[in-house]
Order: C-alpha cells, then structure tokens, then sequence
C-alpha cells in the first residue's frame, strides 16, 4: 500500500522572522521502503527571462528539497519562478493564516486516485501543514471534471467570495486542447481572470496541462501549452508546469505507474507527485522573493519551452 511519509527540517527561515518554522519532505512510495528526497542539478550559466526580467532559481540545500525521490524533477522542467506571491508572505508572517483555493477540473477533484484524500489538493495540505508550523491552514478544493478555461472562469468570482482566499492554485488547459477551444478565446479568458483576481488582491498560481503519451503530438495541445509559457511569463506569474515535470518522470522512471487505468488521468502516487511539485514551486518562489533582495543566491535555467 502506498504511504506518505513527512520529515521536519529546523533551522532555516526563508522569506521573513519566524515564517518557516520546519520543511517537510513528501513522498509517496508505492512501498514500506521511504526514500530520501533529493535536489535536481541545475545550470547557473542560463539564466532565465520571466517577462523583462531576469530571475534566478535557487541553489536550495538538499534538505530543503519537497520532492521525494520518485517525484524528482530538474528545476528548469518544475515551474518558473517570479517574486511573487506577496499576500501569502504577508499572511504566514503576520496572521498565520492562508487559506488556498484549489479550482480547476478533473485534475483537481482528483479523478483516478482511491479516495479524495489522496488528491492533490488534501495531499498539499498535509506538506503545507508541515513546511508551515503553527499556520492556521486551509486548502478548499473546487476542481469539476470536464470544465474549460470559460467555465471555470465564469464561477470563479462566486467561489472568491464564498471562500475568502488568500491563494489561488488554477489548474487549467488540459480540456480546452482537447476540445480545441481557440488560443485567441483561451487566452483573452485566462489573462481577464487573472486581471480580476488581482483586483482583489489574491495571489494566483496557475498549474499546467495533464501529461499523457496519449497526446504528445496533439497539435492543438502543444499550442496551448506553449500560450501558458506565453502568458505566464507576460503576467509574471508563478506557472508550474505539470506537462514537463510527469513528462521527464516518466522518460526517466519507467518502473513508475503515475497513471490510472484510463491512461489519463492520474492514479495515487500520480497526485502525490503533483502535489510535491506545486509545493516545491511555492517554497521556492517564497525562496527567490526573498533572494531576489538580498541578491545573495546564484541562478539557474528555466527553459522556455512549452511546460
């Protein structure tokens, strides 16, 4: 049976006084035998453009690593990274509490995993809760299965208000290259919902398309990936790109099943991966913002590629 299991690391603050009190590390195993996370070597002579600016990727600690050995990807293949995120600073700082929003389809409510305690967004919780001492800590999942961009834009202020958040994680793309929706429509949704959640000011991170063998050469599916690189790089926002992390797992990691019997969606350790991976780009986006003052961390590549 599969198990997570979590190890405290004390002694490092990152992004203000007292804001990190531990860091965890998750894993998902498929067995007894838990394995020791481990950091992905990166290249500090690319150093990465997000909008007009240049930001580096920290040389982070082994310890600090949110990935377990499965989960493991390089930095450049995780996210890219923007100092960002200035509610979710503000909050673990002062009041100790964040609450995170977690909407978007299928990917989200957790189709494919054994019980809806095991999809991403209750598997992200319990690394939060463990990076994040003494925070007062909730992630609400409003993920549908099916939902395009549009629709899950059109309640999206609805369920802002009913939840109050002080995060946004929008998992989004997968259904609208599978159901061709056109880039100019995709992308006039995503950046307008983007413009109104900032309105209200919340911070907003947005999850990339589904990976599958299935749909490597969908034309229409690598152009919507590459106008998510596009428009997050534009919006300077936090961008993690699932498509090329559970790509590399599985070119370099083929004794792993991340997959459900669907081929699509994604089974347990699936969702385990994906919760590591959106944990990791959130610390570390913490990591940068606080580098990215100091100046005191070297950089690394952050390919523009489509995620």
């Amino acid at each position: 049976m599969a198990q997570t299991s979590m190890k405290s690391i004390t002694g490092i603050a990152f992004v203000a006084a007292a804001l990190f009190c531990g860091f965890a590390s998750a894993q998902d195993t498929g067995s007894a035998q838990a394995n020791r996370p481990v950091v992905s070597p990166v290249d500090p002579t690319d150093l990465p453009e997000v909008g007009n600016t240049a930001h580096d990727w920290p040389k982070m600690p082994p310890e600090i690593s949110l990935m377990s050995s499965q989960c493991s990807v390089p930095s450049a293949d995780l996210a890219t990274l923007v100092p960002g995120l200035s509610r979710t600073v503000e909050n673990l700082g002062t009041t100790k509490k964040l609450r995170i929003l977690a909407i978007g389809s299928s990917s989200t409510w957790g189709v494919g995993a054994s019980s809806l305690k095991r999809n991403y967004p209750s598997r992200l919780e319990a690394i939060f809760s463990n990076v994040w001492k003494g925070v007062d800590l909730e992630i609400i999942n409003r993920g549908v299965g099916g939902e395009i961009a549009a629709q899950t834009a059109a309640r999206l202020l609805d369920e802002i208000n009913l939840a109050q958040p002080d995060m946004i994680l929008w998992q989004v793309g997968t259904n609208d290259a599978l159901t061709n929706v056109p880039l100019e429509e995709f992308e006039t949704t995503v950046r307008s919902t983007i413009a109104e959640v900032r309105k209200r000011n919340i911070d907003i991170v947005m999850v990339g398309l589904q990976y599958t063998p299935k749909y490597a050469r969908h034309e229409h599916y690598f152009k919507i990936r590459k106008l998510m690189d596009t428009i997050a790089s534009s919006e300077n926002l936090l961008y993690v790109r699932r498509y090329r992390a559970m790509e590399f797992i599985a070119n370099t990691k083929a004794n792993l099943s991340m997959m459900a019997s669907d081929n699509f969606h994604l089974n347990d350790l699936g969702y385990q991966c994906m919760a590591e991976h959106v944990a990791q780009a959130v610390v570390a986006n913490l990591f940068v913002r606080r580098s990215d003052k100091s100046k005191a961390l070297a950089g690394a590549s952050v390919a523009t590629r489509p995620n």
